[in-house]
């Protein structure tokens, strides 16, 4: 019975995504070391961690720089060339992602910087309402009318003719004849 197919994304959790990496990593090892003893093929695998850390593997110990003393002139320049595509290789994709995150970030930098514009100009607009309200606030003094009783049968108070005690700026006038 076969293992079900799963489906290949980033995994998100940090935890779990560790996990799958050094599983992953230790499987891709072992079938390197077996590629290399099972077609006699020279193999040299290089993992990078996503937090940089250097994984290696090569069959032949003179990728490694051990047992080259007994390399003749050809060969040791054959391994320094092979050597020397790789590391550019290497160096070429580096400078790729490491060219990506850094516009990446920049553009993140921009996207925050612009963020931060807008909340600092709400928080300025919502300081200048707030003292304008103040100043609004503390300059009126508001007055209570209480209200008359009401005829409903004309719309009109039923007080109308009497002096009206509601406003405070109002003068009484007296009405002298004679």
């Amino acid at each position: 019975m076969g293992r079900g197919k799963i489906e290949i994304k980033r995994i998100e959790n940090q935890t779990n995504q560790q996990v799958t990496f050094c599983k992953r990593r230790s499987g891709l090892l072992k079938k390197a070391y077996e590629l290399s003893v099972l077609c006699d093929a020279e193999v040299a695998l290089i993992v990078f961690s996503n937090r940089g850390r250097l994984y290696e593997y090569a069959n032949s110990r003179q990728i490694m720089g051990e047992a080259i003393s007994s390399m003749n002139l050809r060969e040791l320049k054959s391994l320094e060339s092979k050597l020397s595509k790789g590391i550019d290789k290497i160096r070429n994709k580096k400078t790729e992602l490491l060219a990506e995150e850094i516009t990446f970030l920049q553009r993140r930098e921009f996207e925050l910087e612009e963020t931060n514009k807008y909340l600092h100009r709400k928080i300025i607009n919502n300081e200048r309402t707030h003292q304008e309200m103040n100043m609004i606030s503390a300059g009126q003094e508001y007055e209570v009318i209480p209200t008359a009783p009401f005829d409903s049968r004309n719309f009109l108070q039923v007080n109308l003719m009497e002096p009206s005690h509601n406003y405070s700026h109002q003068q009484q006038t007296t009405l002298q004849l004679g």
